[in-house]
């Protein structure tokens, strides 16, 4: 989606009559005799397609992380995460791309279908503010079945903390492996990193509400925030080595700073 607010689109090459000639390709068994270019086969005596360019509408989903961990403090990860995918959301139907919210946690928690048109927006805000985050999260889970359920490719904006290592890898590929074409938005909240609690403590899993007593000292602080930074740091290694573009951004930042950062970086110039 450009700057300029011109319409997004993809390219594809097809078989027949089109606006753009792109390319030839070998004839097979099967393929339409209409699209064979007769004034090649005169001069070479082998059967070539003719490949024209047909544009498409993009079609844009947003994977919205609903998790539990998503919906601890106030503010929260939830509600930060709604305002993101709906401005992004509004930008894609002002360029009249196709646009679908997909919540999820460790499935996909229902699914507002492909919408066109700035009036979509309003069933998007009413779409989200409908959903009850919860449960834990599995990418690999929820993405299989989201690959599973939408047969139109197009780019998957994941939004999320991404708090399922296990299953990072495994889901963002069953994107790629479809052929959908993911962009990652890692939200934390810089208040999980700012501990100021010490000694004997008891801590619970937001998720599987597991408990554990931990003796907290500076050390165990450290050491805790060069894990999370190793977190992040390999989530986006893998999102780097595969072009996938990635952003992380603390809860704290205003969110339309965060906008502007995937506008920059060129995120919605399709």
């Amino acid at each position: 989606m450009a700057a300029t607010g011109q319409r997004a689109k993809r390219q594809k090459k097809i078989v027949g009559s089109g606006l753009d000639f792109a390319d030839y390709r070998t004839y097979t068994p099967g393929d339409d005799v209409k699209g064979l270019d007769w004034r090649v086969y005169s001069r070479t005596e082998r059967l070539f397609l003719k490949l024209y360019e047909e544009e498409e509408d993009l079609h844009i989903y947003f994977l919205v992380d609903a998790s539990a961990s998503m919906h601890l403090g106030s503010p929260n990860k939830w509600n930060y995460a709604r305002q993101v995918a709906a401005a992004l959301a509004y930008i894609g139907l002002s360029n009249l791309d196709r646009v679908s919210i997909i919540p999820f946690s460790s499935r996909v928690q229902g699914r507002l279908p492909p919408g066109r048109g700035k009036a979509q927006i309003f069933k998007i805000f009413d779409f989200l503010d409908s959903v009850e985050p919860g449960q834990q999260t599995s990418l690999r889970d929820a993405f299989k079945t989201f690959v599973s359920q939408n047969k139109r490719r197009g780019l998957a904006v994941v939004i999320s903390d991404f708090y399922d290592p296990a299953g990072i890898e495994e889901g963002l590929n069953a994107l790629r492996y479809h052929r959908f074409e993911p962009m990652v938005i890692q939200l934390f909240d810089q208040r999980e990193l700012d501990l100021a609690f010490h000694g004997e403590v008891q801590i619970v899993d937001c998720e599987s509400a597991e408990t554990r007593d931990i003796t907290v000292t500076p050390a165990l602080l450290a050491a805790y925030r060069q894990v999370f930074e190793a977190f992040c740091a390999e989530l986006e290694g893998y999102c780097k080595s595969r072009q996938i573009l990635y952003f992380r951004a603390p809860i704290q930042q205003s969110f339309d700073e965060l906008i502007l950062r995937v506008f920059r970086a060129g995120g919605f110039l399709k």
